[in-house]
Order: structure tokens, then sequence, then C-alpha cells
């Protein structure tokens, strides 16, 4: 039996969709240790037999996976290495393997954080729902001991696969010469990039931060930001490309700037991979999060295709991927989830079908993008607020006489005219209210901005 610990701590580290926490205060190896033990226990009872471990740049993520390894093996799991890798690379081993897995990656976040990425076989997702709460009651009661035999551990490079399974689902061949500018903001796009998009004679890679270092010496590698994405922008202007990639720090996710160097709503691009997808299988079911652009549903209704609503986070969109059938989701955060892919999100994979869209047609993205992009946007807006709860009820009071209607899929929407609406959703984990506002024009969009945020900041 290992120790027990608190609710407290262990509540602090184990978030709704992953572990996460500051590495030598929250997550240490005797932490993680236990963690691998607690989710080998689980795996083992849904009857895994092996699991696969792979792991980012920072300094912390060597020691911290293999003493994960060492929990899991501990249980009777034998256990698979594939060494540095992105998110997506690890859930292509999930499938390819057809064994659970555990990504050691803390993602965007600075270089004190380290966390852990689980899932089932075939990349099925592992959240608060689907697993983490067990994992979490039994760090805090303390995990049993396996009287069985110890597993065994193997290495396995599966960077190559990985790259050619991605370039066999998108057939790039016809398309034109591109020069493509990619920030891999020191993260591990770094190390699967070169070996994506470094196969295909069409495309020329200018490369900017693609050293791995887990310290993040330029930027934080975190694409969102608009603050993260000034380099990327300097250098498709300064270097004449079609096209420019940034990745975060694990490249799951993948922003796109166009020629000018303007980002590209993560709404567009997801309108646009579902036009690909839809062209390919008609009335197919496609995934949107509720606060991406009501530009997609209504792209994906014109298409014969059928939108689904979810909740924003992952873990949502996963299972609804596995129970709709659904061939693609997107949210507004840049993630981007295939069928093809097991119905786990990889920004390399949309990044190759916006270079496939792009290269098949003598157009540039800013035109490419224009139809998709009907409708203008706040990006999402953090208050910090200690009632979130009643700052979201006094808001949705003083739109009562507009609104026309109003749902609690995730915080709360409200519809007004014209197609313009706004979210306000709590922070999990934080105390923010979040607010995401769309409308048919930036003045429109500014001004139910300014309204708001008068309110909850108040």
């Amino acid at each position: 039996m290992t120790v027990a610990r608190s609710a407290e701590f262990v509540n602090a580290v184990i978030k709704a969709y992953d572990v996460r926490g500051v590495v030598g205060d929250q997550i240490d190896a005797e932490f993680v240790r236990d963690v691998g033990a607690s989710f080998a226990r689980l795996m083992r009872a849904e009857g895994a037999s092996r699991i696969v471990i792979g792991h980012d740049m920072r300094d912390s993520s060597p020691a911290l996976s293999a003493a994960f390894a060492d929990g899991a093996l501990g249980q009777g799991l034998d256990v698979v290495h594939i060494g540095l890798a992105s998110t997506d690379q690890l859930y292509f081993a999930s499938g390819h393997l057809d064994c659970p897995g555990a990504m050691f990656t803390a993602s965007h976040n600075p270089a004190r954080y380290n966390g852990i990425k689980l899932c089932r076989a075939k990349a099925l997702p592992v959240g608060q729902d689907t697993g983490l709460a067990t994992i979490k009651n039994e760090l805090i009661e303390g995990v049993p001991d396996y009287p069985g035999e110890r597993g065994t551990a193997t290495e396995l490079d599966l960077l190559t696969d990985y790259a050619a399974f991605l370039r066999g689902l998108v057939d790039l061949g016809g398309i034109r010469p591109l020069t493509v500018a990619v920030d891999a903001g020191n993260g591990m796009g770094g190390h699967t990039v070169p070996a994506v998009l470094g196969a295909l004679p069409q495309v020329t890679i200018v490369p900017l931060y693609f050293e791995l270092d887990g310290s993040f010496p330029n930027h934080e590698a975190n694409p969102l930001d608009p603050a993260n994405l000034v380099d990327l922008q300097k250098l498709v202007r300064g270097s004449g490309a079609d096209i420019g990639l940034a990745f975060d720090g694990d490249a799951d996710r993948c922003f796109v700037v166009d020629e000018n160097g303007d980002p590209v709503s993560p709404s567009a691009i997801t309108a646009l991979v579902a036009e690909r997808e839809l062209a390919k299988e008609p009335g197919a079911v496609i995934i949107h999060n509720l606060i991406t652009s009501r530009a997609v549903p209504e792209l994906v209704h014109e298409l014969g295709g059928t939108p689904v609503r979810t909740r924003v986070g992952h873990s949502f969109i996963k299972q609804e991927m596995a129970t709709t059938g659904a061939v693609f989701g997107g949210e507004h955060s840049a993630h981007y989830y295939f069928r093809d892919f097991w119905g786990a999100d990889s920004g390399m994979l949309a990044a190759l079908h916006v270079l496939g869209a792009l290269g098949e047609k003598d157009r540039p993205v800013s035109g490419l993008m224009s139809s998709y992009a009907t409708y203008a946007a706040s990006g999402e807006i953090n208050s910090t607020v200690s009632d979130a709860a009643a700052r979201t009820i006094a808001v949705v009071d003083a739109f009562a006489d507009r609104a026309h209607s109003v749902d609690r899929l995730d915080g709360v929407t409200v519809q007004l005219a014209d197609n313009a609406w706004f979210n306000l959703r709590a922070s999990n984990t934080e105390p923010l209210l979040r607010l995401n506002v769309e409308a048919r024009s930036a003045e429109e969009v500014d001004a139910l901005v300014t309204e708001i945020l008068s309110i909850v900041r108040s």
C-alpha cells in the first residue's frame, strides 16, 4: 500500500482532464509513481496488459515518466517507452498499439509545471468521470500493492510511423509548392514537424525555435496568447511565406497566420476542415463546442451535414465523437479531432488539411479563409471575480428583455438578435469568468463586451 495523501493536495493536482502541477511542490517522482500504479490498476481491471508512455522536452519529463513507468510495472503491466513525443504522437501510439497511454507534458504552461495526459486504448479519454476520480481516491487512501509478477519495459521509436500515418490521411501529392513558416516555440513541434512536413517535396519549411528547450527561452509555447504569435508574424512577412503555423508546447494544437501575418480564427479552420471532410463523407456529423463561431454549424447545415454542439473540453468532445460517429470536431482553442485518428485531436493533421486546401487553389490564405469568417468575435476574455455565479446572474438579468434564448449547457449562453450571442463560463480551476462574444460586426462585439464587462467587473 502506498502512502496516503490529503484530499486537498490531490485535488489541487488532478484536474478535470489531466494531472498538472508545479514540479517539486506538487508533482515529484514519488507522486507520479503512485499515479502510474493506480492508473495501471484501473487499466488492468479493464483488461489491459501494457501501457505506452511518451514525454515532452521539459527537463523534468524523463525522470517523471520513468517513475510513472515504475509504478505501472509494479502493478504487473508491461510498459512501452516511445521517448520524446508530441501528445498526438502518443495518441497515435495508443491507437496503433491498441493499449492505454500516458503523456508527460504540461502543454503550454510555463517551465516549472509538468503533468500527465492519460488515455485508454485507441486514445479513448480518461477524465474526471471516466477514471481520474478513481485514481484520485486511491491516491488519497493509498494504492494497494500488486501480489503478482512485475511487468517488463521496452523501447520503441514510432516517429516515422506516426508521420507516415498522418500523411496517408491527407493527399498532398498534387498541391502547388508552398513556403511554410513554422514556430515550434521550443516545444515538440520541433520534433514532429520535420518528420511530417519535411518529407513533402512541395513544402519548404522556414523554421523558428525548433530547438527542444523546456525552459522556453524565446516565448511561452501558448499561441492562444497573441503576444506569442508576434515572432511568427514577423517571420511570415519577412520571408514571404505562404502561411505560418504555430504549435503549442506538446504540439497537439496548431494555430495559423495568413500570408500577411494576420491570425486566422480556429473557428474558420474548423469550418474549412469540416467542408473537406463532408466532401469525402456527405451527411456526416461535425462536432463544434458552444463557443465556436456560428459560421461552423451554418456551413455544416448548408453542406448537408449534421452539426452537434458540445461543452468546452476535450473529454466531452471525444465522448461525443464516439457517441455520434462524427467524422470531425473543432474547438475555439485550436484542438481539432478526427475520427480517422481514433477520435483524438491532432494539430498536425489539421495543418495538413489547411496546406492541402491552400495548395489545391491559386489563392492566398487570406482569400481562402474569407468565406469562413462571416462573423466578428471577441476571443476569450477573462475576468477575476470572487462571485462568478452572482455576476453571471446579474448579466443574464441585464439582458432579460433582449434575450431570444438562454441555455446552460456550459456556463450560460445568451442568444440575441441577428445571430449575436455571448457565453459566460466559470473556470474549473481559477476564480475567473470567461466571456466570449460574437456578432455581425466588430462594433457590435465591442459594444457588447463593454456592457457585459461593466457588470462582471463592477
